[in-house]
């Protein structure tokens, strides 16, 4: 992966949105390469249970920034030491459904086990990105969202697990801006608003 791109990137801003959020992009650095780290989301939260997702969490009041929200949320939801992250660059921030402008910084981490914090992290997954990179395993759809018009819905999948919503957005702009991955120009398929989820995304309950 090029960090070097990542650094260089000038990211869009977000602002007007009632509640702020911070996410890190894990990356681990292993002998076959590199990998991502995400979380799974335990089924009994209220938002987006049992999706997958990049350790974060929304602003507190003693937070210094967004950066120090996102350390201090990935440190609580899987145990990662603020002061082991190395962080290469910022994505552009993101609207969500639920009312969040979210800002996505990319983070190198040390290769080691994890802890998971069952309150809100089901299983902690780390997919190579050699193989999220494979076309194989993605695909989109078009469709028109009741808040934001047309949208672009991307689909991740690699070991089982199904990567799409706001965590497939800020992924694909990391494998464009990091790799030589680039998104298909044309999507899958176009789907109406009320047209069911892929089926593999359904399949996982999500």
């Amino acid at each position: 992966m090029d960090f070097d791109r990542v650094g260089a990137h000038d990211p869009v801003m977000v602002t007007g949105e009632k509640r702020e959020a911070a996410i890190v992009i894990p990356v681990l650095s292993r002998e076959g390469g590199e990998a991502i780290l995400f979380t799974k989301r335990a089924d009994h939260l209220s938002e987006h249970p049992g999706q997958m997702a990049f350790p974060g969490g929304g602003r507190e009041p003693g937070d210094a920034d967004l950066l120090a929200t996102a350390l201090r949320e990935a440190n609580e939801e899987i145990g990662l030491d603020p002061t082991a992250v190395h962080v290469v660059g910022r994505l552009d921030d993101i609207r969500t459904i639920t009312g969040y402008s979210v800002r996505p910084f990319v983070g190198r981490i040390p290769d080691r086990e994890y802890r998971p914090d069952d309150a809100e992290v089901a299983e902690i997954v780390t997919l190579p990105v050699a193989a999220l990179t494979d076309l194989d395993n993605y695909e989109s759809e078009r469709r028109n969202h009741p808040h934001y018009g047309e949208v672009r819905l991307h689909f991740f999948y690699v070991d089982g697990y199904a990567v799409w919503g706001a965590t497939a957005q800020m992924l694909v702009q990391l494998l464009e801006l990091a790799t030589d991955w680039e998104m298909p120009p044309e999507p899958d398929r176009y789907a109406g608003p009320g047209d069911d989820l892929p089926e593999r995304v359904r399949d996982e309950g999500q």
